[in-house]
C-alpha cells in the first residue's frame, strides 16, 4: 500500500490542511492500481491545492448511483481530503441548474434536456452503462399481453418514457398509456408497496426494487431495459458537474471524479462491505443489496463504470433524438468534457477490470458462487 506523506503547512502559526491520498488501497480497502501512482497525481495530490470548500453532491435513490454513499461511508472522501455534503433522492438536475448543487449522479435524459434549457452542466465521467431498468410485475403476469388493461405504475404518459418504450417494444405490446390503467407514483418504494399489497400489477424501477420484490416473493422481473436496439450499449446515468463549480474549483472537480472512480472500484472489489453500506442507505436487507451489486458488477455485465466511451454516449443521444425524447439540437460536445477525467488521476477502467476483477469475479459467474467468493474477500 502506497501513501503520500502528509505535508504540514504552517502559516501565521495556524495549522492549515493535511491532505492524504492513496493509490493502491488503504485501511478502508479502497481499490486502486499501483502502476498509476507515478503518473496520475493531480495538483491536489501533491499538496499544491488548499481548498476547503464543501462540495454539494446529489444522487437518486437508485442502485446505479450508489457510488455517492459508498464514497462517503467507505471513507473515500475523507482519504482524499474532500469535504462533501451528500444529499439523496433530491431533484438533482433542478438543483444543479439553480446553482444549489455542485456534482450529481444524473440520468442522461436529464442532462441532455437540461442542457437545452441552458443549465450549466457537463458530464465529467460515466457512471452506468445501458439501462438496467426493470419492469416488475406480480406473479400472475406471465407475458406482455397480460398487462393490457391492468393498473400499472408506469407513469400517466408512459409513451414519453424511454424505459417503458423499450419494454413495450420488446414485449410486443402498445406503448400508449391508454391501453393500461397507467398511474404515477412519487417514489419507487410506494410502487413496491402497492404491488406487494395487490393494488397494482406492475411498475417500472431500477434496483433495489426488482431484487426486493423477488426476495420477498411479491413478484418477478418481466423485462430488463439494458442495451439499445441492435444490442449495443448506450448510457444510463452519468457523473455530472456544475460548470460554475468546475470553473471556481477545478482541482476539487478532478478530485471528485477521482473519488467517484475509487467508489466504483470499491464496489467491484469489496462487494460485501459495499452491500452493507448500500443496505443501510437504501433501507433494504443486506441480501437484497448483494443481489443488486451482483447485477451491477457481474450478472448484467460490468455496467458500473467511470469510463467515458464517446460512441456509447453518441449512440444513446442519437437513439433518443430519433425517438424525439431529446431535442435534436443537443450535441455530444455540448454535454461531455472528458478532460476532467483525463486529468483526475483515475485508473484506466478496462485495465482495472482485467487485472482486479476478471480473475476473481468473471462474467458468467453464478450469484451463489459470487457470494461465496465475495464473503471470503470481505470476511
Amino acid at each position: 500500500m502506497l501513501r503520500l506523506k502528509k505535508i504540514a503547512l504552517i502559516v501565521s502559526l495556524v495549522a492549515a490542511m493535511t491532505i492524504s491520498v492513496t493509490a493502491c488501497g488503504d485501511k478502508k480497502d479502497n481499490a486502486n492500481n499501483d502502476s498509476s501512482k507515478a503518473t496520475t497525481e493531480t495538483k491536489a495530490d501533491k499538496g499544491e491545492v488548499k481548498d476547503d470548500y464543501t462540495v454539494k453532491l446529489g444522487y437518486y435513490n437508485c442502485d446505479h448511483m450508489t457510488g455517492a454513499c459508498i464514497a462517503k461511508d467507505a471513507g473515500i472522501f475523507e482519504e482524499l481530503g474532500l469535504n462533501v455534503e451528500v444529499t439523496g433522492n433530491g431533484k438533482v438536475p433542478q438543483a444543479m441548474s439553480a446553482g444549489q448543487m455542485d456534482v450529481g449522479y444524473i440520468g442522461v435524459n436529464g442532462v441532455f434536456n437540461s442542457t437545452v434549457k441552458g443549465a450549466p452542466m457537463v458530464i465529467g465521467a460515466n457512471n452506468h452503462k445501458g439501462g438496467s431498468y426493470y419492469l416488475i410485475v406480480s406473479d400472475d403476469i406471465k407475458e406482455g399481453k397480460d398487462l393490457l388493461g391492468q393498473k400499472l405504475g408506469i407513469g400517466s404518459k408512459p409513451e414519453k418514457s424511454t424505459g417503458w418504450v423499450q419494454f413495450a417494444d420488446r414485449l410486443n405490446i402498445p406503448r400508449e398509456g391508454s391501453n393500461y390503467e397507467a398511474i404515477d407514483f412519487g417514489a419507487s418504494r410506494d410502487a413496491f408497496v402497492a404491488l406487494k399489497t395487490g393494488q397494482i400489477k406492475g411498475f417500472t424501477a431500477c434496483d433495489p426494487w426488482g431484487s426486493l420484490v423477488e426476495y420477498e416473493g411479491a413478484g418477478h422481473i418481466l423485462a430488463v431495459d439494458s442495451k439499445l436496439e441492435g444490442e449495443e450499449w448506450g448510457v444510463c446515468c452519468t457523473y455530472t458537474l456544475n460548470k460554475n463549480f468546475v470553473k471556481d474549483h477545478p482541482e476539487l472537480a478532478k478530485k471528485m471524479i477521482l473519488a467517484h472512480s475509487k467508489a466504483i472500484q470499491y464496489i467491484y472489489t469489496h462487494p460485501v462491505k459495499s452491500a452493507k453500506i448500500f443496505a443501510e442507505n437504501y433501507n433494504v436487507p443486506e441480501e437484497v443489496a448483494l443481489m443488486t451489486i451482483y447485477k451491477k458488477t457481474v450478472g448484467e455485465d460490468r455496467t458500473l463504470t467511470w469510463k467515458i466511451d464517446p460512441e456509447e454516449i453518441k449512440r444513446e443521444l442519437k437513439w433518443k433524438q430519433d425517438g424525439e425524447f431529446v431535442d435534436a439540437t443537443v450535441k455530444y460536445e455540448d454535454v461531455v468534457d472528458s478532460k476532467l477525467l483525463d486529468e483526475s488521476g483515475a485508473d484506466d477502467f478496462d485495465n482495472f477490470i482485467a487485472e482486479k476483477v476478471d480473475p476473481i469475479f468473471p462474467i458468467g459467474m453464478s450469484y451463489e458462487d459470487w457470494k461465496v467468493k465475495a464473503n471470503e474477500i470481505d470476511k
